[in-house]
């Protein structure tokens, strides 16, 4: 009956994931969809529970889920400029346990019934414990690039041979693997399990060190991808249809999500995992040095007076400086006046796949004002001014014409087509591609430099009157 009972859950369970995917691919529907996929859980979480077979030790259950409460409570309450970085630690502990499942079902086995190491559950264990340990020790670089630990550089980190020795690594780490599916009780097979550990731990590492905060949303979801795949070894290790189900879901929801940012970038999954992409490089300045024509928040603002279409282009600098309600106040403002308001949002903007709005939809600004890039490119010509919040590599022409640019041929919002550009930006330090911008030396580029959330402060308090005469 419990067996009838759980396998009936889990359907529900399964159905009610998919639903809550299918449900957070659109705003409006979007809480349905967190709502759908608490409740999945819930249902799954208790679906085991109440099998006799699987759970015997009740109360070490309920140990483990008061930690998990423990440490998940603070976590969900961090800003939402900490949202990537959280969900990278998501990815961490989902790898982790993944791998820590697989290690201990295959030394349950090895010292008791060792006739459940069969070829294709050993296969299982291998791809679980590679996948979910590179997911664990890979996804805590990466929030510590995304936080900016001091020891861990937001930069490429790159050394000779680097590509060679990673590839090694994981090569030499599968065919471990290989040997210990053909004779998994051999005498020397748990000591080369725990190489294998080791080398995946490793490779983690050493995969996410060479890659720069400009790749941060792909590698997340590439991150994720590893994590579901981890889930789904695991659901076949303990022969589990909704772990398989479940994994699947979300190793092919961040697979479909990482090609979405590749193409975005318009670079491929190598150039990605192996290309350094972020390394500062000096700028080559045919002539007379370049110069920015910096510009004041009174006459920017007296500019955005006159116009009768404003586009806002949001990046990682706004969500640096927390400037998203000063945003709204300014939307309001404009919207006031008349003026139309739109935000061009870029795929790969920010520190994860939509980071932007989530950060807008925090400020409650409708989601019928926030445009794709491939929709607002054709209405750029006709912008009267464009506001840039600390974006820099998704508005930089040199994509488009510059052959010897690590951009070149990205898709980006066509920012110089406007008449007026004005570019808010913290310093005169590259971006995270490590390029300057050839945007900011427009003829009608006018920097703004500071903190977004005072220079747009400052805009709202000239626009609402209390700063002007």
């Amino acid at each position: 009956m419990s067996y009838a009972f759980s396998q009936l859950a889990y359907i529900v369970a399964t159905a009610l994931f998919i639903f809550s995917l299918h449900w957070m691919s659109d705003p409006k529907s979007a809480r349905r969809g967190v709502y759908s996929g608490v409740a999945a859980m819930l249902i799954a979480v208790i679906a085991t529970w109440v099998q006799p077979g699987i759970i015997i030790h009740h109360a070490w259950i309920v140990i483990a889920i008061s930690m998990g409460f423990v440490v998940g409570v603070p976590l969900s309450r961090v800003p939402l400029t900490a949202v990537p970085q959280r969900t990278a630690l998501s990815h961490s502990f989902g790898g982790l346990a993944a791998g820590l499942v697989g290690t201990a079902e295959y030394f349950l086995w090895l010292h008791g019934e060792q006739q459940n190491l069969t070829t294709f559950r050993m296969t299982a264990i291998i791809a679980e414990i590679v996948l979910g340990y590179l997911t664990f020790t890979g996804s805590l670089m990466a929030a510590g690039k995304l936080q900016g630990i001091k020891w861990i550089p937001q930069r490429p980190v790159t050394y000779p041979l680097q590509n060679v020795t990673n590839i090694g690594m994981l090569l030499l780490a599968l065919v471990l693997g290989v040997a210990i599916i053909l004779n998994p009780v051999a005498g020397w097979a748990s000591a080369v399990f725990l190489i294998i550990i080791g080398l995946a731990l490793s490779f983690g590492v050493l995969l996410i060190i060479p890659i720069g905060g400009a790749d941060m949303p792909t590698v997340i979801s590439i991150l994720n991808a590893y994590a579901g795949l981890s889930a789904v070894a695991m659901g076949f290790v303990l022969n589990n249809k909704l772990l398989i189900t479940a994994g699947a879901l979300d190793g092919s929801s961040g697979l479909i999500l990482s090609i979405i940012m590749c193409k975005a970038m318009n670079r491929s999954f190598a150039n990605v995992l192996f290309g350094a992409f972020g390394q500062v490089q000096s700028v080559k300045v045919a002539g007379e040095e370049k110069a920015y024509k910096v510009e004041t928040p009174e006459g920017a603002a007296q500019i955005l007076e006159e116009a009768n279409f404003v586009v806002i282009v949001p990046g990682y600098g706004m969500a640096v400086a927390q400037a998203q309600h000063k945003v709204r106040e300014l939307y309001d403002l404009l919207k006031k006046r008349g003026i139309t308001v739109k935000f061009a949002i870029h795929p790969v903007a920010g520190r994860m796949p939509g980071h932007m709005n989530v950060l807008l939809a925090e400020a409650e600004i409708p989601y019928t004002d926030l445009v794709e890039m491939d929709e607002i490119n054709s209405d750029m010509p006709q912008c009267d001014v464009v506001l840039v919040l600390g974006a820099n590599d998704v508005v930089n022409p040199a994509a488009r014409y510059d052959k010897t640019s690590p951009i070149y041929g990205m898709p980006i919002i066509d920012a110089d087509k406007a008449k007026t550009v004005f570019a808010v930006k913290r310093s005169k330090n590259p971006g995270f591609a490590g390029i300057e911008n050839e945007l900011y030396f427009s003829d009608k580029t006018w920097m703004l430099f500071g903190d977004a959330k005072v220079v747009v402060g400052e805009l709202v308090k000239q626009l609402s009157g209390g700063g002007m005469c």
